[in-house]
This record gives C-alpha cells, structure tokens and sequence, in this order.
C-alpha cells in the first residue's frame, strides 16, 4: 500500500473577526494547507489577551481575506480550563501537527497548556514565531517565550535575525520561512463570505480616500505623495520620516495611513514644530482592506523607515500595487527592496540619509525607472515554499535526538477509514514536498518553570501538572483558580473561580468539550 500524501494539522491563532496581517496569515496558511490537500482545522480565539494590552481597535465586522470553514473560537485568555481542553481534544482527533501562531508572549501560558495536552496525545507541536520577542520588550516577556519554545518540538520563524534570537531560547531545531503574501489581490473582495452587508469604514479614512483622490491615479508623472502604512509604533520610524520630509521639497507630501497606539500628541507637535502641518495627512484610524488599493494608488512610494524589524510584508503590499519602496535596512524589511531596481534603500534610524532616499526618488527619470522595476509578487511559490519550510519544521521536530516518539493512542484509534501516518507523509507538494509525521508520539516534559508575578510560577509537573499563579490562581480572577490533572481526572474541584464562585468543576474521569 502506498504512504498517505496528506497530515492532520491544527492552527491555532486569530483570525476573523480579529482583524491585521496576523489574522490574515493565519487564515491563509490554513486555506493553502487545505488547498494543498491536508487535513486542516482552524482553531482561534475567543479573547486572545486584556484589552489594556492591546489600545488599538481589536476586531472588525467585515472578514478581510475569506472565511475558513469551519473555523473554531474555543481559546479565551481567562478561561484556562479551556486551554487543556483544546490540545486534549486536538490530540484525539488525531492531529498529527499542531501549530500555534505566536504574536506575543502573553499568549505563552495558554500556549503551554494547550502544548502540553496536545504533545501527551502525540501531536507534534509547531511555534510559528511572528516575533520571538516584542518590539517593546518587558520584563517577563523573554522568560515567558523561553519556556513555551522549550516545550515544542520545532520552531518557525521569519528572517535569519529571528532565528539566532529563537536558538537562544531553545534547543529545539528552528526553521526560516520567508513570509509570503497573505491579502487579497488588487480589486476583488474576499471570497466565501456569508452575509455580507458592506464593509464599515471608521472614521478618518474618508481624509485618506479624499488624499489618494486629490493626489490622481494616472500613471504618467509623479504625484509628490508619500504613504506610511500599518501601525504607529515607534520601532517603525514615523518620527525620522517627519524629520527627513522637512528636509525636503514643499511640494512632497505625507500620508500615514494607521492607528496610533501611543504618542498622538507627540507626532502632532513634532509635525507642527517642523512646520508641516499642510503636508501630513494623519487620521490615526484602522485602514479597512477594501482602503488599500485607493491608499497605494495615490502615492509615488511606501516607505518602510523602520529603526528594527522582524519581517514585514508590507513591501510585498506595495510591489502588488507596482509602487516602490523606499526602506531603511533594518533586518528583514529590504530583503524584499532592490536598491534601485524597484525600491531605494537607507540607513536605519538616519533622517539625513532618509531625506537622501526621497530626494533621489523625485531625481529626473527616477520614479518612473523604479516604477518599471517593480513585479508584482506571485503568491503560489512564495506559499510552496513557506509551507515546504513549514514541513522541513515538522520533520526535524519528529525526528530529534532523544526524542521517544511512540504514539500515546494507538493506531487503533485512528478515524474509519484514515491509517496512522508513517514517515513518508508529506506536508508539501510538488517542488516543496518534505517528509511530514511518523508514528510517533510526543511525550511531555516536566520541571520547566516560568516566573509569573506576585512570586508565583507557571509550572509543569508531569502527571499532576498545574498551572499556577500568584496564590495558586492560574490567570484567575479571584482566589483558588487552579488547573490540575491527577490520574485520569481532567480537572478536580473549582476552575478558574471568580471571585468565590467557581466558574466549571470537573468530576474525575469526565472529559467535557472546550469551552464554548
């Protein structure tokens, strides 16, 4: 009998209606994974952190690439019952792969759990890293991203830099996947989505229509506008480029089109102080996805003036509109960026040689040769080739030195009609196929701390593993939250208790589903 061509994988991570690039990439790895013949389930989340963690707008009401069928909203970041609960479950459905989207650390103690649980029941377990470590790095946030990369079996990251910072952390073997393109292309709406009444445009992005209006869509000739695109934050420059524009032609023009999470204030006074309050337009407002085209079709280049990067695919963005990129050379942000084929390249966190950059965008012939130089991306390799690292992941995580890999459950217990997967499996077709999961089971691990606060830890301690925090709660509101296996029991006793009401108590032996 020939080897299956196929694996049973998990992605665990936001999606709709958590809005951004990382709700979007996670959605499109699990159409590509589908589309390219593997069993897939999409797992999100229902709260995926407090709101004071995150100041800008959390969701959206229209999805912003299409819908996964299917999809799951089980995870909340205060119920960790729930946590346990989706790995066991993942694990008997017989996922051969689990893979946990990873935007910042605070997701880390959900992650272990659901880690942990999944592992026992022998899925592989996958970190695809968007960031080892935060932009803004707080205390707990590298021992938190320690002890999660510890307790996977590989780990997938974005640029080169990411990967030394991740082997750092973790002797699990860790793999870079360039990020591919992950947005709708130019002029078409999303797909399969059900009941759409029309995208809601927040306020503020009528002041970016009216500037890509007024700026003209014609192809010939410049139109002296500039686009700063996503985010506010202050790794990413905003402050150099107000700088670097005020050293330039009045005639040239910003637009920055995102929210603001902090500094407002300091952006405007910086603008007023460098006189360029009739050349910002600045709304500070969520960009919908249908908002792109019209934004990128009334500037002249994106710039990327970034002071650290990670990966963005924001320069792809651009390309797919055939507008340059004018980016400093900060990590993985001009892997993208030839400089002056399709894009002009400067110093990270240098206003001089920034305002260099745009003089020589306006030079005589310049846009235009730079505009000739720019090929739109072709999504279908750059996604072969990211799910092709993605196996090479799986396989080394499969296979690593020391590892028992016996399956808890037995091939027994494999759906009607499905055979366990052996070690030619594949996670990749043609040119990209790489060896996807064996037989194996992931054992748990045990004695791994991670310091919490209040001088609590979250702890795993084999057969009686228990999360704990503070005086024993596990991110519990209130007193005595405890998550705890002992034997077969899933839970015993209150879980998660609000103030002195328990939320869910768990008889021993009973396995209920995940939390609704």
């Amino acid at each position: 009998m020939g080897v299956p061509d196929t694996v049973k994988i998990a992605i665990v991570g936001p999606a709709h209606p958590y809005k951004g690039g990382m709700a979007q990439h996670t959605t499109t790895l699990a159409h590509r994974l589908s589309a390219a013949g593997h069993d897939t389930v999409l797992v999100s989340w229902r709260a995926q952190y407090p709101r004071f963690l995150y100041p800008g707008q959390l969701t959206v009401a229209e999805p912003e690439v299409a819908l996964y069928p299917g999809m799951e909203r089980p995870l909340a970041w205060y119920r960790p019952d729930g946590w346990w609960l989706t790995g066991r479950r993942l694990a008997r459905q017989r996922c051969d792969v689990v893979v946990l989207s990873v935007v910042t650390p605070v997701q880390a103690p959900a992650y272990l759990a659901l880690a942990r649980a999944a592992r026992a029941g022998g899925c592989t377990v996958v970190a695809l890293c968007h960031n080892v470590q935060p932009h803004e790095n707080r205390g707990p946030d590298e021992p938190l991203m320690r002890a999660l990369l510890r307790r996977v079996d590989a780990v997938v990251v974005h640029s080169a830099a990411e990967a030394s910072r991740a082997e750092a952390l973790t002797s699990a073997p860790v793999q870079v996947a360039a990020l591919p393109p992950h947005l709708p292309p130019p002029g078409r709406a999303p797909t399969g989505v059900t009941g759409a009444a029309g995208p809601q445009v927040p306020a503020g992005t009528e002041v970016l229509a009216e500037a890509a209006a007024a700026a003209g869509t014609g192809p010939a000739g410049p139109r002296h506008r500039l686009l700063f695109f996503g985010i506010v934050r202050p790794y990413k420059g905003l402050d150099i480029l107000l700088r670097a524009l005020a050293e330039t032609g009045q005639q040239i023009s910003l637009t920055v089109a995102g929210e603001i999470w902090s500094g407002r204030e300091d952006l405007l006074r910086l603008i007023s102080d460098l006189g360029l309050q009739d050349r910002v337009t600045m709304p500070g407002t969520y960009v919908p996805t249908t908002d792109i085209p019209g934004l990128f079709a009334g500037a002249d280049a994106l710039v990327l003036p970034y002071r650290s990067a990670t990966a963005s695919q924001n320069a792809l963005i651009a390309f797919q509109f055939g507008v340059p990129v004018i980016a400093s050379r900060a990590g993985a942000i001009a892997d993208a960026v030839q400089d002056g084929v399709n894009g002009i390249l400067c110093a990270p966190g240098d206003a001089v040689d920034l305002a260099r950059a745009i003089r020589a965008l306006y030079a005589p012939g310049a846009l235009e040769r730079l505009r000739a130089g720019v090929l739109p991306p072709v999504p279908g390799p750059l996604w072969d080739d990211y799910l092709a690292a993605l196996g090479k992941a799986v396989s080394a995580g499969q296979y690593r030195p020391g590892e028992d890999r016996s399956r808890h459950v037995g091939p027994a217990a494999a759906p009607s009609g499905q055979r366990p997967l052996s070690a030619g499996a594949v996670l990749g077709r043609g040119c990209g196929a790489v060896p996807g999961r064996g037989g194996g089971a992931v054992p748990g691990r045990s004695g791994g701390t991670v310091p919490g606060r209040r001088g609590g830890a979250v702890r795993d301690l084999g057969c009686g593993a228990r999360l704990s925090r503070g005086d024993g709660a596990v991110l519990g509101r209130g007193r005595g939250a405890r998550l705890s296996r002992g034997g077969d029991a899933v839970f015993t006793g209150a879980v998660l208790g609000r103030g002195r009401r328990a939320i869910a108590s768990r008889a021993p032996r009973e396995v209920p589903a995940a939390a609704a």
